[in-house]
């Protein structure tokens, strides 16, 4: 039996883990599967991929990037064609092919000339164009969608005849909930650990922060935890703005790191004020996992994450003057929040724990292969995956 796994990743940021998570899933399911994976280049992933590969190749892939749209469709355009035969050329060599993100193009084009053995994992809420474009791009895939949150599976709309799933991220987290030390007569500390750039809202719990009374403003301290993709400009513009709205005794903007287990040990609550649709939020569920309530924007799937007054709280995105009226309560009132502790690990536990996502993917996975190994010309080769050690 022959699975492929592409990705069109190569850090450790939710995406990444996720795709890890689903490979490893896979290779649990069917030990003695041949599982190739397909990155575009080595990086950090490629470390936990390892364990669960029977080998990982690196290959250009024709990736939809909002920020690079332009030159896709100008120079780029002329390896499409290439792109496209390479993607048909493995899924015709392979049992399932398991494609993470929408936005690995030339996949989802050849996926159409073998549906049957595509499977697209979707985790991305897009807009504007680019909606316009991916939407398009999944109905003429053919191909079975799997959807990481009931936000992400409207935002892409009705499928017409294609199987569709929702299936929330798995997320490996600590045996238990970490002990809660804040008792309101130490500064709270306060994280928010994601990609520098227009959707994750940095800039809202910095204006958030400034505008706190300044007795409230000494009773809080920040982590801002991670990098700009390929773009050292925007982690520097950060951590000006930082020093320019005089927050630099207050907020720390530290590099992304592989594993952010220590960030989520310091914290007593986790941020997540997105600005734009999150199709999950995996932050605000390690911060579950781990006991630290996250305070989350009220947009996408974050809402099917965080039940507001229960594990967590919810702000309108974009609104500064909310989030710093909510932290204002959290920081006045503790014991008010000290049981959205055990409420969070036990939705955590219940909903987003690595065997709950691990055995969906599985039965999907294995319903896919029945199916193409059950077509004519496959007898042969679901004797020879039987009866492999």
């Amino acid at each position: 039996m022959r699975i492929a796994c592409v990705h069109q990743g190569y850090e450790l940021y939710g995406s990444d883990r996720s795709f890890a998570e689903s490979v490893a899933a896979l290779r649990a399911a069917f030990p003695s599967a041949d599982i190739e994976i397909v990155l575009p280049r080595s990086g950090p992933i490629v470390q936990i991929l390892e364990p669960h590969a029977s080998r990982i190749v690196f290959e250009p892939l024709w990736v939809l990037r909002r920020q690079a749209i332009t030159r896709l469709a100008t120079i780029e355009m002329a390896r499409l064609p290439v792109a496209v035969w390479r993607a048909w050329r493995r899924l015709r060599q392979c049992d399932l092919v398991y494609v993470n993100t929408s936005i690995v193009a030339d996949y989802a084009l050849a996926a159409r000339l073998l549906p049957h053995k595509a499977v697209l994992h979707i985790h991305e809420i897009p807009e504007g164009v680019m909606r316009t474009i991916l939407v398009a791009l999944m109905r003429w895939s053919h191909a079975d969608l799997i959807f990481n949150s009931n936000a992400t599976r409207t935002a892409f709309g009705a499928a017409g005849g294609q199987r569709t799933h929702v299936v929330y991220n798995g997320v490996a987290g600590p045996p238990a909930a970490e002990p809660t030390t804040y008792d309101g007569k130490r500064p709270l500390r306060v994280l928010l650990i994601g990609r520098i750039n227009r959707i994750k809202g940095q800039e809202v719990l910095l204006e958030a922060i400034a505008s706190l009374p300044a007795d409230l403003r000494s009773r809080v301290e920040v982590r801002l935890v991670g990098g700009a993709f390929e773009s050292i400009e925007r982690e520097r513009a950060l951590a000006e703005r930082v020093e320019t709205m005089g927050l630099s005794g207050r907020v720390s903007v530290l590099p992304f790191i592989p594993d952010p287990s220590e960030h989520y040990r310091w914290a007593d609550i986790v941020t997540v004020p997105s600005r734009r649709p999150e199709s999950l939020g995996r932050v605000a569920i390690e911060a579950m996992a781990y006991g630290r309530p996250p305070l989350v924007s009220a947009i996408g799937g974050l809402v099917e994450v965080v039940s507001d007054g229960e594990t967590g709280w919810h702000v309108p995105p974009g609104d500064a003057a909310a989030l710093a009226g909510k932290l204002k309560e959290i920081i006045l009132r503790p014991d008010a929040w000290r049981g959205f502790v055990a409420a969070g690990r036990a939705r955590y536990e219940k909903v987003f724990s690595e065997p709950v996502a691990a055995a969906a993917i599985t039965a999907i996975a294995t319903d896919k292969l029945k199916a193409t190994m059950a077509r004519p010309g496959r007898a042969a080769s679901t004797r020879q995956a039987e009866t492999r050690p």
